[in-house]
Formats: C-alpha cells, structure tokens, sequence
C-alpha cells in the first residue's frame, strides 16, 4: 500500500509539470494539427487505440478480481464503462475523423497514460478499498454523482453541439453558440474536469484525486490554447466568451 502512495504522489508532480508544460507546447493533434511529430495514424484509429485501455483493462482488472467484487465495485464499474464505451469506440465514429491524422508519438503517450491511470483506478477500487455496500447511499457518494452526473451531461452535450455543427455547415470549424458555449469556448472540457471531480468525491480515493489532477493539467491548457485559436481564426468571436472557466478565465 505503501508503494501504491508513493507512486500516487509522483504521479501527481509529473501532472503539475505536464500542466505547466502544456501552457508553452501544444498537443499537435485536432486543429492544432502540425508536421515534425514523426509518424502519423488515422486519427480515428489512434483515438480508439489511446483510449482502449480504459476499456479493456479496466474490464481485465475487473474480472480478475471478480470473486470480491460488491454491489459498489459494480456501480464504479457501469459509471467508468458509461464513459469509456462512449468515448473510446463511439465518440470517433460520430465525430468527423475522415482523412484526419494523429501523430503516433501522441497516441502512445496517450496510451500509456491510460495504463496507469486505469491501473490506479482499477487497483483502489477492486484490491486495496473496502467499500461496504450502504456506502452506494451515503452523502460523500450522493454528491458525487450528482457532480458526476452534471458534468458528464455537459461533455456529451456540448460535444454533440460541435458534431452537429459540422453536420448543419459543413466540414471544418465553426464558432459553436448556445448551451455553455455562451460562456466558455471549450465546455466540453469544463464538464469533463466537473466529471472526474465528481469522481474522486464518489470514491472518496487518493486516486480518483490523482485523476483529476491529470485531467485538469491536461483539458486546462488546451482549452485556453483553443480559445486562442478561436479568437485568432474567427474576428467575429465573441469577445465576453472565456476559454474554460465562465466569467473568470
């Protein structure tokens, strides 16, 4: 256990750093696409590849742990899977992906991140936690699935407003309108912070913490990077707009 708070804590300095990091480099993919990344994938492909742990070792890690399993471990289980399902085999079919690319460096990085962070998850949750099964009614869980659920409401949403955009104006980007995006360019990030906040409320667990840590160093930056291509692209972006926080940043 010991070991398992030790790498916690290192995970979470090498998040601080990625974090400051990410504010002077841009993640080359999306439409911050650039050369000089080494080689390429199908985007598509890429995505469900970075993201294919979150489903399939969660899954393994699960199964193999499947004879102390309770009715809590389950209930994290369905709430992990709703996401992951969605985000890693049916968000990129939905999405426009056609003849877009995604460095193969930053696939892999994404990859290994999902490793760890699914093993961080999975071996609290199913291996180290007592969890009894009154604790699916207690408030620390109540609250954080009220938050869970608000913030997973708001990256679907806001992610079907940008799909549905390209389908109503064509391929390409457009300046996004209604819903959070009155306030904010990137809400879709905002609800997923919201989310994996939620999350480490709900399981009450160093590792749920640590995940959204990493998710805000990561969704933070780009947000404020993307607001800036926004402004830069589109003269006429609304200048109230903030990149991720509404009414502050």
């Amino acid at each position: 256990m010991s070991s398992f708070y030790i790498f916690s804590i290192t995970w979470i300095v090498i998040a601080f750093i990625i974090f400051c990091s990410l504010f002077f480099v841009v993640v080359p993919y999306g439409r911050h696409i650039k050369q000089g990344w080494g080689p390429e994938l199908s985007a598509r492909l890429a995505w469900i590849l970075m993201e294919s742990p979150c489903v399939i070792l969660m899954l393994a890690l699960a199964f193999s742990a499947f004879e102390y399993l309770n009715y809590v471990h389950i209930v994290f289980l369905i709430m992990w899977l709703t996401h992951y399902i969605h985000r890693t085999f049916i968000w990129p079919y939905k999405v426009n992906m056609e003849d877009k690319k995604m460095p193969l460096a930053i696939a892999l990085s994404g990859f290994f991140f999902n490793i760890v962070n699914v093993s961080l998850q999975a071996f609290w949750i199913f291996y180290f936690a007592s969890y009894p099964n009154d604790w699916l009614t207690s408030s620390i869980f109540l609250l954080g699935l009220s938050i869970f659920v608000v913030g997973f409401y708001i990256n679907i949403k806001s992610d079907y407003i940008l799909i549905n955009l390209r389908k109503e104006k064509g391929n390409g980007y457009h300046i996004p309108n209604g819903f959070l995006y009155k306030y904010i360019s990137s809400p879709n990030y905002f609800g997923e912070m919201i989310e994996w906040f939620g999350w480490a409320i709900l399981t009450w667990s160093l590792s749920g913490f640590v995940f959204f840590l990493w998710t805000v160093a990561n969704l933070f930056p780009r947000a404020i990077a993307n607001h800036h291509w926004y402004k830069k692209e589109f003269k006429d972006y609304p200048e109230s707009r903030k990149a991720i926080l509404p009414w502050t940043v």
